[in-house]
């Protein structure tokens, strides 16, 4: 599945579902459960859609990805793809009233563009100026909504109603979607968007094939999955489970 960062390219397929979202996003679970999935069949209909894809499509040209591509040059196209989040990542960070976040991110965001030549390179970290990322998601969790029910996205994996209503608006949070840029240089966020997913899945393709081939029930499989790791990832560490394990799986 290709749930990793936010990307411009990807607002048209998200709105078709942003309206379902937005008329859950303050449910809770119910009293007891781990999880609130009333769209379960749905979902699993969508997941097996996801799996085939995975299978047919994702799978072999992530192989194909990371054999031909050297390491080196993976990690710059994932490091300009990191970049072009960071104005989003500023601004939710002012949003969650988080003002060290939104100075540090806003530095980040001007020494790599600059030393770092457009975000090719990350200088920044070296500096102190570490990766914060952050979205609107969690901007709506510290705002107090619900995280509403869980749901499957096809192509682009597990979310939660709060966290797809959060990356609908990342688009429109981040400035870098409106500029107006001739072919090809327009096509460079959706395709650094790609090369990070695909080689994210062909770094952990154990992992991801361990859960989506291995496992008695993929679904229930990754529901579990995510839902602790974006809980842990808000600082939800109520839930014994909720260790970081899959950070590197499932990290934003």
């Amino acid at each position: 599945m290709l749930n990793s960062r936010r990307a411009g390219w990807r607002s048209a397929g998200l709105a078709l579902v942003t309206a379902l979202a937005l008329s859950g996003c303050t449910a809770s679970s119910p009293p007891g459960s781990e999880f609130n999935d009333p769209y379960e069949t749905a979902n699993r209909d969508v997941h097996e859609f996801n799996k085939e894809f995975d299978r047919m499509v994702f799978r072999p040209v992530s192989r194909a990805y990371g054999t031909v591509v050297p390491g080196y040059l993976r990690q710059r196209l994932n490091n300009i793809q990191s970049h072009f989040s960071l104005p989003a990542d500023t601004i939710n960070a002012g949003l969650q009233g988080r003002g060290e976040n939104t100075v540090h991110n806003f530095f980040r965001f001007l020494v790599n563009t600059t030393v770092g030549v457009f975000g090719i390179f990350d200088p920044a970290t070296s500096m102190g100026l570490e990766d914060r990322s952050t979205d609107f998601g969690e901007t709506l969790f510290v705002w107090g909504a619900g995280e509403g029910a869980y749901v499957e996205v096809p192509l682009f994996g597990p979310y939660t109603q709060r966290a797809l209503v959060g990356e609908v608006v990342d688009v429109f949070l981040n400035p870098l979607s409106f500029i107006g840029l001739d072919a090809p240089a327009s096509y460079i966020p959706a395709g650094t968007y790609v090369a990070e997913a695909v080689d994210y899945r062909y770094e952990f393709a154990d992992t991801v094939d361990g859960v989506l081939y291995e496992s008695g029930d993929s679904y229930a499989q990754l529901r579990l999955i995510y839902l602790d790791n974006r809980r842990f990832q808000l600082g939800d560490t109520s839930n014994a489970a909720a260790i970081d394990p899959y950070e590197e799986l499932y990290g934003e």
